[in-house]
């Protein structure tokens, strides 16, 4: 509780508005840990991820709107549909256009949970009868509920998100990926006529920063070659979600892509957001940033590890770049 603590209150200190909490069976439950952190901080908004089929969407939509009431507004849902133990937890496997199906439902009902009363849904999926949220969310200006982020880059995936989701958050691949896929997804959501605000965007990736672009290169190919010495090498068999092989099959292109962008993490056991690194002076990784942002990225959702001293590092160095 104090290390979490800590880095709550230290991204408050340091220009943060708050943290991504993930989600998988095995880990803390993340509804736990972000009204944990809430309650000891002001202004740190947890971006929790959440999973259907681990929530009821009547219970999820329920917690979500009890810890926005007690917060003030300051929560944030990252939906997430990929593989995960799910029989640990009594769900079912479903292949994936079954889990989308379920996903589409799931953010159906929680967003009538939040915005109606006596809600009554009798879907393929899910039920409820007469349901009404109490406490309610909090509503300021154009933000009714807490804001939907969701990440997938498969077909049904993308269904999902031009439909549905707020915010379609992306891995880090190149600037022609993140441009090829902007524009898709806002085609599609004209296409299957999108009832809500316009899709937003957002990044996800591993920023590792340091005072020079020498010492910033330095520290990053030590570190790829630490993960080396460690490192299972990938199943070319072994089946990965198409987001996830997006980015492993970038270090085809090369190890360094767009000036700065690390594809050799991914070769030794970097994952997901981990999978590809921004590297350089915070000038360098200000300026890529800055480069998605052109393409229509809103929301970054940054890290890098040990967490503590680089929340302090890049709040300091970086944030203010990216600012006005």
């Amino acid at each position: 509780m104090e290390t979490l603590s800590a880095h709550a209150k230290a991204l408050e200190e340091h220009g943060w508005s708050g943290a991504l909490v993930g989600t998988g069976w095995g880990r803390p439950d993340t509804f736990t840990v972000a009204t944990a952190l809430a309650a000891r901080t002001t202004t740190f908004q947890p971006l929790i991820a959440a999973r259907p089929g681990y929530w009821h969407p009547a219970n999820f939509a329920s917690a979500t709107a009890t810890l926005d009431h007690l917060t003030g507004g300051r929560v944030l849902i990252n939906i997430v549909s990929g593989k995960d133990n799910l029989a640990a937890y009594g769900d079912s496997e479903g292949d994936q256009a079954d889990r989308y199906a379920r996903t589409r439902e799931f953010i159906q009902i929680v967003r009538r949970l939040w915005t109606e009363e006596n809600v009554t849904h009798h879907g393929e999926h899910f039920s409820v009868t007469g349901s009404t949220v109490v406490p309610r969310t909090v509503v300021r200006g154009d933000r009714r509920h807490p804001r939907l982020y969701f990440g997938g880059a498969s077909e049904a995936a993308e269904q999902v998100a031009a439909t549905e989701a707020d915010v379609q958050l992306f891995w880090g691949e190149p600037l022609d990926g993140i441009a090829a896929r902007i524009e898709r997804l806002t085609h599609l959501s004209e296409k299957l006529g999108r009832e809500h605000p316009p899709l937003e965007f957002g990044l996800r990736i591993t920023t590792l920063v340091r005072d020079t672009t020498e010492q910033a290169w330095a520290d990053a190919e030590a570190k790829v070659e630490e993960m080396a010495k460690g490192a299972i090498r990938r199943d070319p068999n072994r089946h990965a979600a198409v987001g996830q092989q997006r980015l492993l099959d970038l270090a085809a292109r090369g190890e360094v892509l767009d000036g700065n962008l690390y594809t050799a993490p991914g070769k030794f056991g970097g994952g997901g957001a981990g999978t590809t690194w921004l590297v350089g002076s915070a000038e360098d990784v200000a300026k890529s940033l800055r480069d998605y942002q052109a393409l229509g990225i809103t929301h970054f959702v940054l890290s890098d590890t040990p967490y503590l001293p680089e929340i302090k590092r890049q709040g300091d160095q970086l944030l203010p770049l990216l600012r006005g």
